[in-house]
């Protein structure tokens, strides 16, 4: 009897759920409902299906308690084809002798492609003179309009020392940029800055790239944001509650933070107001790893850990190994 894999969406890219089932010789069963499923949608549908021996979701899914429950102790592994995982309820997986796998390495590049995307729109305010000259506001060129601040040249300070801020730190020595970086232990890499407020004090542009946890959660909150400098820029492609949204918005407003570009917010995909009506944002629906190559790799990747632990191993790219 083949077992069964239960996957959060109707379809991967690149053709990832037939490759799945034909590699792990299973029944693929599939949520065919529109956004997001909840837990216990899920739990539903595993429940009728007899169990599952694995989930394969995403990363905004949340795979909790009740849902392992319901797959049935026959369940192996959760494989999320995303770089979070803070999603899943990991201790109750390790209770229960099951894998978590995510996707860390096939998004870095591209993500870092996009946080430096919003480094120069943010900085140059490129999101208020497009949306002007769409609406016909804009009354020629005038010297003193849209003045935004030089990315070449400038401080930029990276907030976790993972792949993805690694890799928006080589792309910044292309503009000659000044690289500083906090991790919460010393890399021994040049520019690592052990406090995380004197590094906030000296970047002129700062990108976060740190997990979600008890210890980031509103990491940038309004006593940080209140170091930056005036001129400074916030980027963020890492998860939406690092910063503290409505205080984001009140520095915006008060001139106390120049710009900001956001893919990720706290209560997705709703974004508070106060940020839809802040001055010089820059604001994307999650697109960080948004690349037909980049999905793609992603499917693959989280369908090759449902493959490796169904047949018996640990996949390497296994957040934690189960309890069991």
């Amino acid at each position: 009897m083949k077992r069964r894999v239960l996957c959060t969406r109707d379809a991967l890219p690149g053709g990832g759920l037939v490759r799945l089932a034909s590699r792990a010789d299973a029944d693929v069963v599939r949520w065919t409902g529109t956004g997001k499923p909840e837990p216990a949608e899920l739990a539903e549908l595993a429940g009728r299906s007899g169990g599952v021996s694995a989930i394969l979701a995403l990363g905004n899914d949340r795979i909790d308690a009740g849902l392992l429950d319901a797959a049935g102790p026959g369940l192996r592994v959760v494989s999320l084809a995303s770089m979070g995982f803070d999603g899943v309820d990991q201790r109750a997986a390790a209770e229960r002798g099951v894998v978590v796998t995510h996707t860390p390495g096939v998004l870095a590049e591209t993500t870092a492609d996009l946080a430096f995307a919003l480094i120069l729109a943010a900085a140059r305010l490129t999101s208020t003179a497009e949306s002007d000259l769409r609406r016909g506001l804009w009354p020629g060129w005038g010297i003193g309009q849209y003045l935004g601040h030089d990315v070449h040249g400038a401080v930029l300070g990276v907030v976790g020392w993972g792949r993805i801020g690694q890799a928006v730190a080589r792309r910044a020595t292309g503009f000659d940029m000044t690289v500083l970086h906090h991790a919460r232990r010393p890399t021994g890499a040049p520019g690592y800055i052990a406090d995380l407020d004197d590094l906030l004090a000296a970047a002129d542009i700062v990108s976060l790239h740190v997990p979600l946890g008890p210890q980031t959660h509103h990491l940038i909150d309004e006593r940080r944001l209140a170091l930056m400098k005036p001129t400074a820029v916030l980027v963020n492609t890492a998860r939406g509650p690092v910063v503290d949204e409505p205080a984001l918005a009140a520095a915006l407003r008060s001139g106390a933070l120049f710009a900001a570009g956001l893919d990720v917010y706290e209560q997705e995909p709703a974004v508070h107001p106060d940020l839809l009506a802040a001055p010089r944002t820059v604001l994307l629906p999650h697109i960080g790893s948004a690349t037909v190559e980049t999905r793609t790799a992603m499917a693959r990747l989280a369908a090759r850990g449902v493959v490796t632990a169904l047949a018996g191993g640990i996949p390497a790219n296994a957040v934690s190994p189960p309890a069991g």
